[in-house]
């Protein structure tokens, strides 16, 4: 195996980590904020399950949002990435831990849960964008590249969500635990990838006039705002929703999930080399455009059985977008910024996950599960179409700016 690749697995494995990690959360999430202590006598952020799941998932998110800059600026400024990756892998794991004591110390507030969550978060997001990072940083191929992101992205997802579940349905707490071991081996893992970041450091306020300098940035993070969105929608409501209209278990829930992320995980390496070979344009427009139908298939599914026929079609559309919208990310970014354009990207996804908490979770408890699901497809389908002059006009193609390394490098 050649030494590119071997990187781009190990690499792919650590990305792996962190997300199986989150997901592993997610099925069990109201039984898991119950025994942390969510309780609506004691807690405004707990009036009801669905209030405690979304602010626990929201605090996350939130630290998400405020570091990933920090993360991808200490990088470029610096020139390194694999020691901020360890640093923050390994304090990771010290949160998931401190959280899973939780019960055991018996004195912490919902609040205080909370504030773990958003330490936590804060720690987890620079090994996981940073990661990403060093991905892009790899010759062979954006979309290759960021297709051997997105499949591990998918992958933890994927199994995430039902393994996740099957270790609610055993204790809890055991997800938190898992969680924590997790990032241990994503931090032992990176220590024996090169670090390949770009010899030529900048300063935080050259790095910031830079990406300043390349609007069409704003492209895949669009897209990447509303396609997380869609994520944290499925990953809140969506659960809720399902064992809510089909009575089914966190365990059920969690293989109802895995119909989406199983195809999205498998397709992103091969989708992510022929978006290399088209360009980037069709996949993601024409890609999100039925991916939001898609997500207003499964809020009309009217059996546990089409439901997750819908999400496998979505997981398929999910493949055809994600790994594109990131490897237009290094397409467009100078090489001495991957950093800062990744955390960027990152950042509007995570501004989305956020999104699709808050605005998912606020419509369905004020207006119910239907007008939520047609909030989310239809933001969804709307940003394809109004980006699609955008492409038009650019010629992103056509002026070379897409594809035009992965070209150079023969793939």
């Amino acid at each position: 195996m050649h030494s590119r690749d071997r990187d781009r697995l190990v690499l792919a494995a650590v990305v792996f980590a962190v997300l199986f990690s989150q997901l592993l959360l997610y099925p069990g999430i109201a039984t898991l904020v119950e025994t942390l202590g969510a309780d609506a006598t004691a807690s405004p952020f707990a009036q009801t399950a669905l209030d405690a799941s979304m602010w626990f998932l929201v605090s996350e998110f939130a630290a998400y949002v405020a570091f990933v800059g920090v993360w991808g600026m200490l990088s470029d400024v610096t020139g390194r990435r694999t020691p901020f990756i360890i640093v923050s892998a390994l304090a990771g794991a010290a949160s998931y831990a401190a959280l899973a004591l939780v019960p055991t110390i018996g004195s912490i507030s919902f609040e205080g849960v909370l504030l773990l969550r958003v330490l936590q978060g804060a720690m987890t997001i620079g090994a996981l964008s940073l990661t990403m990072t060093m991905l892009m940083d790899l010759e062979g191929g954006h979309g290759r590249n960021m297709g051997a992101a997105g499949i591990a992205i998918g992958l933890g997802a994927a199994m995430g969500a039902p393994i996740g579940g099957q270790l609610t349905e055993v204790n809890p707490l055991a997800p938190l635990a898992v969680a924590s071991g997790l990032l241990v081996v994503g931090g032992v893992l990176v220590s024996f990838v090169p670090d390949r970041t770009p010899t030529q450091t900048r300063t935080a306020r050259a790095l910031l006039e830079g990406i300043s300098r390349r609007p069409t940035l704003s492209i895949p993070y669009a897209f990447g705002f509303v396609d997380r969105m869609t994520a944290g929608f499925f990953a809140l409501v969506g659960t809720l929703y399902f064992q809510e209209t089909f009575n089914i278990d966190a365990g059920t829930t969690g293989l109802l999930l895995a119909c989406f992320f199983a195809p999205f995980a498998l397709l992103q390496y091969p989708m992510g080399t022929l978006s290399d070979r088209i360009g980037r344009t069709a996949p993601i427009v024409v890609g999100s455009i039925c991916y939001g139908v898609g997500i207003l298939l499964v809020g009309a599914a009217p059996t546990v059985s089409t439901a997750a026929i819908a999400m496998i079609t979505i997981g398929i559309l999910g493949a055809l977008v994600s790994p594109t919208t990131m490897a237009l990310v290094t397409d467009l970014a100078d090489e001495s910024e991957r950093g800062l354009a990744m955390a960027g990207f990152n950042l509007a996804g995570n501004l989305g996950f956020l999104g699709g908490f808050l605005i998912g979770g606020t419509v369905a408890s004020s207006y119910g599960y239907d007008l939520a699901f047609l909030t989310v497809g239809g933001l969804e389908i709307a940003i394809a179409l109004v980006t699609i002059p955008i492409f038009l006009r650019l010629s992103l193609e056509q002026d070379g700016l897409v594809g035009r390394k992965s070209s150079e490098s023969g793939d």
